[in-house]
This record gives C-alpha cells, sequence and structure tokens, in this order.
C-alpha cells in the first residue's frame, strides 16, 4: 500500500450535537480501530443526496469496520436550524450517526471547500483520503479493503458493531410527502416520498383510499410496484396507456401509473436505474437512457417535461415517440438566461404550466429563484432571483424579492404564480402583470407543492407530513424582509494572477483514461462575469492561470471539473471505468496580500 502522509484527523464538534447515537457524544477515540468516512454534506444538495446513496452498499458491506458519520454543514438559513437537520435525517433515511455543525466548525477544520467532500480516516486516527463530489464509492471501498487487511495485520483495526442507534420509527400515514395532484374524481394522489410510495387520499385530504407500493425501496413495475422516493406528479391528456406520469426520484425513473377502480398497474416510461454520468447518452430511447434525479414532471407543448435537479437540466419525455432528451440546460450549475440550449439551472424541483400553454414556470431550488421556458422562443428567462448565493424572505419589485430554495410552483387562477418556498416555510406569489412579489402565507413547515382546489390551496407541508388546505386571501401576508448570504467564508485572493489547480489523483488500481482523447475537462466562469479577465472557458488542462480584476471587491468563481479513471490491469479484459466530477461555487475576496493559488481537490490522497 503507498506510503501517506500522517496527518492526524482534527477532532469532530458541532454546535447542534449528535444524531443518530441515542443522545451520546462521539470523540474521535471512540472510533478509533475503525475506518472512518466522514461525509460532508447539506440537504439541499443534490449531489450530496446521490453521496448518500452511493454510502448505503459500502456501508452494509463493511458493517463491522466502517463507521460513516455525517458532518451536516449548511448552506442556507434553514439548514442551520437543528429540527431541519433532524427532519432531513430521517427524510433520507440516514443508518449512521451525524453531526449536527450549523457554524461549519468541522468544515472549517478539515479545510473542505465544496459539498459533498469525504475525508476518509484510518484506524489510527489519521487522515489518508479526501474526495470532493459524487462518483467515489467505488475508491472508497477498494482504500477501506486496503485499510482492513494493514490494520488488521498491524493489530490495530476493531471489528464489532459501530455507534449508530435507529430512531423511533414514524406512524403517520405520510412520510416526508413530495407533491401532488387532484385527480379527476376529486381525490388527491400524493408521492409519500418517505413511505416509498404513492397514496390516493380522499376529497378531505387526510382519508387513505388507497397505498400503491409497500413501503420499500425497489423499482418494481405492475399491479404490487414499488418506488424510490417519488417526488414529481403529471396529470396526463386522455389517450394515453397511463393517467399519472410519476418523478420516480432515486430510482432514476419516470413510471406511468394507470389507476382503475379494481387496482392500479405501474409501468417504468424512462430510465434504466442507473444515474446518468458525463459521457452517458442525452437522448434516445427513453428505456435505454440513463435519467438523473427527475424531481418534477409536467406536460407541456404536447411531451412530459421533466426537472432533471440531478444534473441542473430540463428534459422532455415523448410518449408518442417513445423517446426522451435533453430540452433546456447545459449540467453547469448557475443562473443563465438565453436559449434554452445555453441556459444554466440549478437544480430545478418544480414545474407548472401557464395557462394559456405559453409558459413552463420552473422552480430553480439552488439559485432560489422563479424562471421560465418560452414555448415560443424556446429560451430561459428570471423573473426573480439573482444567483447560487442569494437568498431569503423579501417581498417587493420582481428585482428585489427574494426566495429561499423554493421546490414548488402553482399557476394561480388569475395568471400569477404560487411559489412553494421551502425553506422560508413560506407560501409566495409572484404576478408577472405587476413584477411584484407578496406573501399569501407563512407558519408553513418545508412546504414543497400546492394544488388548486375551489378557490382554495391545497398545500404539501412535506415536513409536517400532511396537506394543508388555504383560503387565498384577497390581500398578501405582510412580513419583515430578511436577506442572507450564504455563511460559507470566502477565499482572500489578491487581484492579477492566480493559479487555480484542480488535484487529481486516480484511485489506486486506476488510471487517467485516455483512449478516446482528453481524459479531464475544466471549466471555468464568474459572478459577476466582471471578475474574470481572462481564463473563462473550458479546456482539458486541470490547471489554468486566471487573471482577476482589480476593479471586483468581491466575487464568486464557478469551477466545473471532470475526470475518468479506468483499472491499470493489462490482464483485465473489460475494465470498469468511473467519472469523477465537481463543481464548485467558491467565494472571493479580492485583498492585495491574498493568495495567488486556488488547488480544489477533486480527488487524491493526502
Amino acid at each position: 500500500m503507498a506510503s501517506r502522509a500522517r496527518v492526524r484527523a482534527p477532532e469532530l464538534v458541532g454546535a447542534g450535537g449528535w444524531l443518530n447515537t441515542g443522545g451520546k457524544e462521539l470523540k474521535l477515540a471512540d472510533l478509533r480501530g475503525k475506518c472512518v468516512v466522514l461525509d460532508f454534506w447539506t440537504f439541499c444538495c443534490i449531489n450530496c443526496l446521490h453521496v448518500l446513496d452511493e454510502l448505503r452498499e459500502l456501508e452494509e458491506d463493511h458493517r463491522d469496520t466502517v463507521v460513516i458519520v455525517g458532518v451536516h454543514s449548511p448552506k442556507f438559513v434553514h439548514e442551520a436550524d437543528h429540527q431541519a437537520v433532524v427532519d432531513a435525517v430521517a427524510r433520507y433515511e440516514v443508518h449512521h450517526p451525524v453531526l449536527d455543525d450549523p457554524a461549519l466548525a468541522t468544515w472549517k477544520q478539515y479545510a473542505v471547500r465544496a459539498w459533498p467532500t469525504l475525508v476518509v480516516i484510518d484506524p489510527e486516527g489519521y487522515v489518508v483520503a479526501q474526495h470532493a463530489g459524487e462518483g467515489h464509492a467505488h475508491a472508497i471501498a477498494r482504500l477501506v479493503a486496503e485499510l482492513e487487511a494493514e490494520h488488521e495485520a498491524k493489530g490495530t483495526l476493531r471489528r464489532g458493531d459501530g455507534p449508530y442507534v435507529a430512531p423511533e420509527p414514524s406512524t403517520e400515514n405520510l412520510k416526508f410527502p413530495g407533491k401532488a395532484v387532484r385527480l379527476p374524481n376529486g381525490h388527491f394522489l400524493v408521492a409519500d416520498s418517505g413511505h416509498h410510495s404513492l397514496v390516493e387520499l380522499a376529497e378531505d385530504g387526510e382519508t387513505v383510499v388507497r397505498r400503491i407500493g409497500d413501503g420499500q425501496r425497489g423499482l418494481v413495475d405492475g399491479a404490487s410496484p414499488r418506488f424510490s422516493e417519488p417526488q414529481g406528479l403529471a396529470l396526463l391528456p386522455e389517450g394515453h396507456e397511463y393517467d399519472v406520469v410519476v418523478a420516480d426520484t432515486v430510482n432514476h425513473a419516470l413510471r406511468g401509473v394507470r389507476l382503475a377502480e379494481d387496482g392500479v398497474s405501474v409501468t417504468t416510461l424512462a430510465g434504466t436505474g442507473r444515474q446518468w454520468w458525463q459521457g452517458s447518452a442525452t437522448e434516445g430511447p427513453a428505456r435505454e437512457v440513463d435519467l438523473s434525479s427527475p424531481w418534477d414532471v409536467a406536460w407541456f407543448d404536447g411531451k412530459v417535461w421533466i426537472a432533471m435537479a440531478g444534473v441542473h437540466q430540463l428534459w422532455a419525455y415523448d410518449p408518442a415517440a417513445g423517446t426522451v432528451g435533453v430540452a433546456a440546460g447545459t449540467t453547469n450549475e448557475g443562473l443563465v438566461d438565453g436559449p434554452a440550449a445555453e441556459a444554466w439551472f440549478a437544480q430545478p424541483s418544480g414545474l407548472a404550466v401557464s395557462a394559456d400553454g405559453q409558459k413552463l414556470w420552473v422552480a430553480d431550488s439552488e439559485t432560489s429563484a422563479l424562471r421560465f421556458v418560452s414555448r415560443e422562443t424556446m429560451t430561459v428567462e428570471t423573473a426573480v432571483g439573482t444567483g447560487l448565493f442569494d437568498f431569503g424572505h423579501r417581498d417587493g419589485s420582481a428585482d428585489q424579492a427574494l426566495f429561499q430554495h423554493p421546490l414548488g410552483v402553482t399557476v394561480l387562477p388569475d395568471g400569477s404564480v404560487a411559489v412553494s418556498d421551502t425553506y422560508n416555510h413560506a407560501l409566495r406569489r409572484f404576478d408577472p402583470a405587476s413584477g411584484e412579489v407578496t406573501t399569501l402565507a407563512t407558519d408553513l413547515r418545508e412546504p414543497s407543492g400546492a394544488v388548486l382546489v375551489d378557490g382554495d390551496i391545497v398545500v404539501v407541508e412535506s415536513a409536517r407530513h400532511r396537506l394543508t388546505r388555504l383560503r387565498l386571501p384577497e390581500e398578501a401576508v405582510r412580513v419583515e424582509s430578511v436577506a442572507h448570504r450564504t455563511q460559507r467564508a470566502a477565499t482572500e485572493v489578491a487581484p492579477g494572477a492566480l493559479r487555480l489547480d484542480v488535484v487529481f489523483e486516480a484511485p489506486s488500481g486506476q488510471k487517467l483514461d485516455e483512449r478516446y482523447g482528453p481524459s479531464t475537462r475544466l471549466l471555468v466562469s464568474a459572478t459577476p462575469p466582471e471578475l474574470l479577465v481572462s481564463g473563462a472557458g473550458a479546456d482539458s488542462d486541470l490547471s489554468r492561470e486566471l487573471v482577476l480584476s482589480d476593479r471586483i471587491t468581491e466575487g464568486v468563481l464557478h469551477v466545473s471539473a471532470m475526470a475518468a479513471s479506468c483499472d491499470d490491469d493489462p490482464e483485465i479484459e473489460f475494465p470498469a471505468c468511473h467519472v469523477h466530477q465537481q463543481d464548485w461555487g467558491v467565494p472571493v475576496k479580492l485583498v492585495a496580500d491574498g493568495a495567488r493559488r486556488l488547488p480544489l481537490v477533486l480527488a487524491g490522497m493526502e
């Protein structure tokens, strides 16, 4: 095994305390003898949710030697609320200890720069690896096997149960529901995400008529189907083989549901069950193309449009042709308007179609923005929102108004748009005619969607596990304005020349895959664009000389890196290959004595 620098792991500290430990406060000394994987995550981040799923197999296969510790490191103000972290740990079925670190104390101790980041600590308490982004579970599994062998031989490996203590199970009819639609019979169909199922509720929004799914994760069609954290739902026009399309989020699939009085039938319409990665097909027969965390669906322009949160795009499924493909977005994360093929999104999570069918409204959650696609021009425009790092609860003109990680949109009878302003626990309204944003209701708990019913609006209160019916007020609720920026500290850099180095070392036993050309890609941009005098754009080199303006005092560098590696063994006929990718938004403050080199770790040993 290659020698590594002996860097002692800093202690784990967080003002929010520990979850999933039965109330016990853990110290690194308690974990001595185990291989420890720290997962720095935040629950708004789709890449972080992907990593949670990637780690499940590692967690199961090495249960007696590996302890995964989640270090929850918030981006949004709401994510620093302890109860919100408790809810998120339950919502995403996190089966390992979690440290709630609202002030980013442990994040800073480990010099983490991006969500998600994985840090591996050996059984003697030394840091041996760090990986930013998703797609690293295979490399960590290989490293863990090496650590197990090494420390078994040294007598420093301790086998046995870890410190995880399971919480009490939920007894609610709904568990963190995602979105809902109203059926022609007046009932509601709800994506019961936490129970991996759909639930049909009576007109009262409470009485369970039937459940579709048995509560277990799975990708199973037929009369006894299984789902995995379904979210969005869309009713289809008459004449299709199914009544509702479901965004089956963690299965990376679209499912079609035929509802009948005597039973249901579920069919997988699009997706393979595998997550889409860079280099995969972006169009083709729907059942042969990988998807990535579809979060919502809507019938628009004769197709089912998909909020593909996992790759920051909108896709479209054509039921007549049986095909699926990209409709808008580049996979780059950010807020850029323009032609659909050139626009940037950031975890689009809610869709709704205007009454005239000419606009597709989009809740673009990570930019805290309300945006729309024009059917006539096929361009993307932003109605409310400024970017990845500005958010809050502020009403008023659209150019000043702020949301906080909205997940749902609903078109109202007057043509305005209700926004499920999830992290503000509020229902907001944008009026395109006046350009004003107002607040309709507060004191909701993580609203994720809403449905119109006879002049009322029924809100999916995800963290209260229920539907809540509200009268649409004639006058908006008034709230005190609050504005925020991401609390992560800015990196001080000097104006002028700045060397950007993305550090990547292929995992043990692998090498860069150069068979079909360059195996790496680096894309750089900035907010505001004037921050970068030169160095913006795409290239294959993971290092680049940037020049920063001396007229800008602060901004954000957007860096997207990708590297492909394959098994480095000529005896392997069909080597396994993996894509490592990560997007960074690095807040920077320009000062005369600031750094002139910015290193970002994609994957490598410390």
